[in-house]
């Protein structure tokens, strides 16, 4: 059985962690390995309905998400986790908390996040409409070291998954070859 580890995509709303989390799944599936994908919203709306945005409800989902994610690794998955996770505090506990933890820093300027923003989510937390919105009347803390920074709005999909997958194969958590 390969060895488990999680990949940790962090970054604001529409940052692209979804979109880039999707395409290192597919490549590390092609690879041979066992994957389980616990993507944010996907999260909320399963496991974690009963939490809000507080920030004790955040690090309260991140809690939840770093448990399951560690019972997986423990048995040879690969998971990759596509959650905003803004505090670094919540995210440093995840990574004590899961042992093998790759954390993807998926940076994005919010002028560019919020061109992307299709469900106008950013506009109305702007307007007051939606509390608590990382970004806008929440902060989102950047990681202080994460093992790979993806800069999607100067990068492409497949340059920002190239430079994951070297990052992953260079630091020991794929085979090479």
């Amino acid at each position: 059985m390969k060895a488990g580890f999680a990949i940790w995509f962090t970054g604001l709303p529409r940052s692209g962690k979804t979109t880039l989390s999707k395409r290192v799944e597919e490549e590390l599936r092609m690879q041979g390995h066992r994957i389980q994908v616990l993507d944010g919203d996907e999260v909320r709306d399963r496991l974690t309905p009963d939490l809000g945005f507080t920030r004790e409800d955040r690090d309260e989902n991140i809690y939840r998400i770093s448990y399951v994610a560690k019972l997986l690794v423990q048995n040879g998955v690969v998971v990759i986790v596509a959650a905003i996770s803004p505090y670094t505090q919540a995210r440093a506990a995840a990574r004590q908390d899961i042992g093998h933890l790759f954390e993807v820093y998926v940076n994005c300027p919010i002028k560019s996040c919020m061109e992307r923003d299709y469900k106008g989510l950013y506009k109305r937390a702007i307007l007051g409409e939606i509390p608590n919105f990382t970004g806008v009347s929440d902060p989102y803390e950047p990681p202080p070291n994460p093992e790979v920074v993806v800069d999607t709005d100067r990068e492409s999909v497949d340059e920002s998954v190239a430079k994951i997958m070297a990052a992953l194969q260079n630091q020991g958590y794929l085979d090479s070859g």
